[in-house]
């Protein structure tokens, strides 16, 4: 994807991480539109060859962290109700690139069709460990990260490094054979 594509699906994106104005009253949260939607959406299609319909409500943190939740949510006020966080915690959302989470991978990962990096035993192990290592492969950017079946996070790619984005504390310290 070049630089020209990028900044067209990203012409308006101070109004894509618009939030409501700060005041002790107001949610942390904004439910994301169709429109800010469609964007998720493309870039789960560009990034991880994902093109399924998902069902849930998006909303996003002033930070960019990304939740899902079921669609039950519209019929709450939110008014008068600060909300940190609500739903799964489905990945971090920057102007160009979507990290997913944990969960978000495992929930992507069955349907995606393209940057999948699978791992094996040796690697696993220090991946759950929180470690960044090398392995051999032409992938670039974020990749969904799988073991066997299973889909274990999502990483960074970068010249042949995989970059690991678990956080500390769901990295394991023993890992016994």
């Amino acid at each position: 994807m070049n630089a020209k594509k990028i900044r067209k699906i990203f012409e308006n994106i101070p109004n894509f991480f618009k939030t409501a104005k700060t005041n002790k009253n107001m949610q942390n949260l904004k439910i994301l539109n169709s429109k800010e939607v469609k964007r998720v959406r493309k870039l789960l299609n560009e990034q991880f060859g994902f093109d399924e319909k998902l069902t849930f409500v998006f909303m996003l943190s002033k930070k960019g962290k990304l939740y899902i939740i079921n669609r039950d949510i519209e019929k709450i006020d939110f008014e008068k109700l600060r909300i940190d966080s609500a739903g799964l915690y489905f990945g971090k959302l920057s102007e160009t690139d979507l990290r997913l989470s944990i969960e978000g991978s495992q929930i992507i990962g069955p349907k995606a069709n393209k940057n999948i990096l699978e791992i094996n035993n040796l690697e696993f192990k220090k991946w759950l460990r929180g470690l960044d290592f090398n392995i051999n492969s032409s992938l670039n950017g974020f990749v969904i990260v799988k073991h066997k079946e299973d889909f274990i996070g999502c990483g960074k790619m970068n010249k042949n490094r995989l970059l690991n984005y678990v956080p500390k504390s769901r990295r394991l310290i023993n890992i016994n054979n």
